[in-house]
């Protein structure tokens, strides 16, 4: 038996209730004018980007943080709420379960989701260590996917989904990346590290990015060759990675069978 999981952060915001107050002539037009140029669906996804940072947030801070009207920001989120994108609680708002929805339907390939599910679970039982599935999105780390066994916790705090560019899974993506990728600043080692993961065909993580977690990561290739995702093991600093590595290679290579068999 397998755990699967995905987490967002989560604060608190000062309590607020019933909606703010509107003079006759801020209308919905009015009101969605007042955004000074920014349309309707930026202010909206602007909430919800502010939603998934805060969580649980009063309208007076969202619109703060978004640089919108009090009234905009209210009738955004009203509209939200209607469909399902936000839940509204004494005065206070949440992603809603639509969001969650459409967030577990993205993939950076299709057919990726549903390709990884047996080889990620059996790679899990066979290890006895956690399993993650990660992409480089924006400069960073995105896991998109985790099994671990039941009788262990993800080793990761919080169940955190982002992090730096600098993991196993996000340097081995990097080696194959296109150079202008924003990255920040690179270690002077970095073409020489980039060409040596090429060659291996993995990268390894050794607590520099987490206190007692190491990983060795592998790519997920799509039909062609081309990396378009990294499977990665997470375990402690006792555990040979180059080992895992090799295990983990033949759960790649089941993941890639598997998205040939979809074109």
């Amino acid at each position: 038996m397998h755990r699967t999981n995905t987490a967002t952060a989560t604060a608190s915001a000062p309590q607020e209730t019933g909606p703010p107050s509107t003079s006759p002539s801020s209308g919905p037009d009015a009101a969605l004018s007042a955004t000074a140029g920014r349309s309707v669906l930026a202010g909206a996804f602007a909430l919800l980007n502010a939603l998934h940072r805060e969580e649980h947030a009063g309208v007076t801070s969202l619109a703060s943080a978004c640089g919108l009207p009090k009234t905009t920001a209210y009738r955004l989120l009203d509209q939200l709420v209607d469909l399902g994108a936000v839940e509204r609680s004494a005065g206070h708002y949440r992603i809603g379960p639509g969001m969650f929805r459409l967030g577990h339907g993205w993939q950076p390939h299709p057919g990726l989701r549903s390709a990884v599910q047996r080889p990620l679970r059996r790679l899990a039982a066979t290890t006895g260590t956690t399993v993650a599935l990660a992409v480089l999105h924006e400069g960073q780390t995105l896991i998109i996917d985790w099994t671990t066994p039941a009788d262990q916790p993800f080793p990761l705090p919080d169940g955190r989904q982002i992090w730096p560019w600098y993991t196993a899974s996000g340097k081995l993506l990097a080696a194959w990346a296109d150079p202008r990728l924003p990255l920040g600043p690179l270690p002077r080692t970095w073409p020489a590290d980039a060409v040596r993961i090429r060659e291996q065909g993995a990268a390894y993580d050794r607590e520099e990015v987490l206190e007692g977690v190491c990983c060795a990561a592998v790519p997920v290739r799509a039909a062609d060759g081309t990396p378009v995702a990294a499977l990665s093991v997470l375990t402690d600093p006792d555990h040979r990675l180059e080992r895992l590595a090799d295990t983990a290679r033949r759960a790649a290579a089941a993941i890639t069978a598997g998205l040939g068999r979809r074109r």
